[in-house]
């Protein structure tokens, strides 16, 4: 049943990315609306899946590849969500859902079985952390995915040509105010995903911190995403450059959460 509920999400996650990049060139309120609509009900499926291996684990399914690259993608969809509600900007899923999509596509193919948890793993620290850590690094996607748009628009109006899609897009001040919002949800959830994990470190292996491969690049993340927050309040860095800064620190999760896995040997591996 399981597998059935995932394979529907995402079924439901690439018809929905298939229409958001044809509404990149060609597009409108009423493939927007579909868009939403196909995204809602992968996103309601891909949570019944969730829960489902929740029960059947034990846990909430977060400690292998397949789980953890489901997980982080339903948490993107969540903040996609909650920024559609509050400034409803349909043509945001063309830069997001791509995302969502490569990564359902990735746990896909990854191993599937649910295995027992290693005894430094069964501690209540486990939700807390995790999800902590997942939600702060999902707002961080979706800023990058708005960090994106923003360059995007600013470049149409440097070259004055401006079409169809530039009137669509967000004007450089709303994207501006949501790749700021973002950051600022994030990072508080990144320091306590950080201080969290220290005290379950501790509680676990008698110490705070062990310089393992994920925990020195989850600090290098943290100090990217303190140096936006830092020059845009002091040096009043703000539009492009906040803009790729965004980017270039969601560049760093993705080899904190996939690079330090594949290619470093880390306490914090997924199995």
């Amino acid at each position: 049943m399981g597998t059935v509920l995932f394979e529907l999400a995402l079924t439901f996650y690439f018809a929905a990315t298939i229409i958001s990049i044809v509404d990149i060139f060609k597009g409108g309120k009423e493939s927007s609306r579909l868009m939403l609509f196909i995204t809602g009900a992968g996103f309601i499926i891909h949570s019944v899946s969730i829960i489902y291996r929740y029960i059947a684990a034990g846990h909430l399914p977060i400690t292998s590849m397949h789980e953890a690259s489901s997980f982080f993608a339903w948490c993107i969809v969540l903040i996609f969500f909650f920024l559609e509600y509050r400034y409803k900007i349909g043509i945001m899923g063309s830069f997001i859902l791509p995302l969502v999509f490569i990564l359902m596509l990735s746990s896909s193919v990854l191993p599937r079985e649910i295995r027992p948890l290693s005894p430094v793993l069964q501690s209540y620290w486990l939700g807390i952390h995790t999800f902590l850590a997942f939600l702060g690094n999902a707002s961080f996607a979706v800023a990058c995915g708005i960090g994106i748009m923003y360059l995007l628009q600013e470049h149409y109006l440097k070259s004055k040509h401006l079409g169809d899609l530039f009137k669509r897009l967000p004007s450089l001040q709303v994207l501006d105010e949501i790749n700021y919002k973002l950051i600022t949800l994030g990072f508080p959830l990144l320091t306590l995903a950080i201080i969290t994990g220290a005290l379950w470190a501790e509680s676990a292996w008698g110490s705070y911190w062990r310089w393992d491969p994920k925990e020195v690049w989850s600090l290098i993340t943290w100090f990217i995403y303190a140096l936006v927050l830092h020059v845009r309040l002091t040096a009043g860095w703000r539009g492009k450059r906040a803009a790729i800064l965004s980017i270039i620190g969601f560049l760093a999760i993705l080899f904190t959460f996939f690079g330090v896995n594949l290619l470093l040997k880390s306490l914090h591996a997924f199995s």
